[in-house]
């Protein structure tokens, strides 16, 4: 990679299809990039087997070149590259920032909403005994790897000098130079054995390894970007500079959302609507 060129990348997943909000992301990394002479990625987020489809990843191609988008490169797909994930994922257990959770998604919400007003608003917890955790995987119990933030803490000497540059805004107006406090995501699953690998490992992985200058994204994964901040700090990645912008709403003001059935480019395009008139329609003529 050149030193000093502006490098991004749109990375949806194949779960469903495109709609406003995707092509509001993808025209924002797109439009930047281009600006700056940059080099644009596509990356294929479906690490996510039980939901991802290869009609999804097609469709997203076809809508992605409807708009008018190109990228550099051969798109990368999460799913060709679990073993390097896997890998990560060893070399952070090897040094004991990883442990075991053999608690289910419910259990650990029960947990979470049974503890005092404000004395765990995340998860946190730890390694079982040896002994009781030699049983559960004896039994076939399924668990998650989670990163355990105490060892975090401790391999790095603190957590707070870790920040990161933000050139957009986060949702609460924040801007510049902004402190990253991991700690409020808590104990964050990065692997599973339903799903494998999740998605602040890949993610951070895949931003390192393709050279990813900048992060482009919408206002709803900033709060990740904590997670991620320590990530890069434990394996030494390097840290690029964020641009969060605002999300796109629809006319009755929430944000588009696959999970609400939202009007997809594809519909869009059915109905006759041009690429022209969508890009002019989110500022980008």
């Amino acid at each position: 990679m050149d030193e000093g060129v502006f490098v991004t990348r749109f990375a949806p997943s194949p779960t469903g299809l495109l709609h406003r909000g995707h092509a509001f992301s993808a025209l924002s990394a797109w439009t930047a990039t281009r600006a700056a002479g940059g080099r644009f990625l596509l990356r294929i987020e479906d690490i996510d087997a039980t939901r991802s489809r290869p009609a999804f990843e097609s469709a997203i191609l076809e809508d992605l070149a409807w708009l008018g988008l190109d990228w550099d490169g051969p798109v990368r797909r999460q799913s060709e590259h679990l073993a390097d994930y896997a890998r990560t994922l060893e070399t952070l257990r090897a040094r004991g920032l990883t442990y075991r959770c053999f608690r289910t998604r419910k259990e650990v919400a029960a947990e979470i909403g049974a503890a005092p007003h404000g004395a765990m608003e995340v998860f946190r917890g730890g390694p079982l005994p040896e002994v009781e955790e030699a049983q559960r995987l004896a039994a076939g119990e399924p668990y998650a790897w989670r990163l355990s933030l105490a060892a975090a803490k401790a391999a790095l000497g603190g957590l707070e000098t870790l920040s990161f540059q933000e050139e957009g805004e986060g949702p609460g107006g924040e801007h510049d130079c902004v402190p990253a406090r991991p700690e409020l995501g808590g104990d964050v699953v990065l692997a599973r054995k339903d799903v494998g690998v999740a998605y602040h490992l890949a993610v951070t992985h895949d931003d390192a390894l393709q050279g990813v200058t900048h992060v482009i994204r919408g206002q709803d994964l900033f709060e990740a970007t904590h997670v991620h901040r320590l990530l890069q700090a434990l394996m030494g990645w390097p840290v690029p500079t964020y641009r969060h912008h605002r999300l796109l709403l629809g006319p009755d003001g929430r944000r588009y959302a696959k999970r609400d059935r939202s009007q997809t480019l594809a519909e869009l395009r059915a109905a006759g609507v041009s690429p022209q008139a969508l890009r002019a329609e989110m500022g980008f003529d």
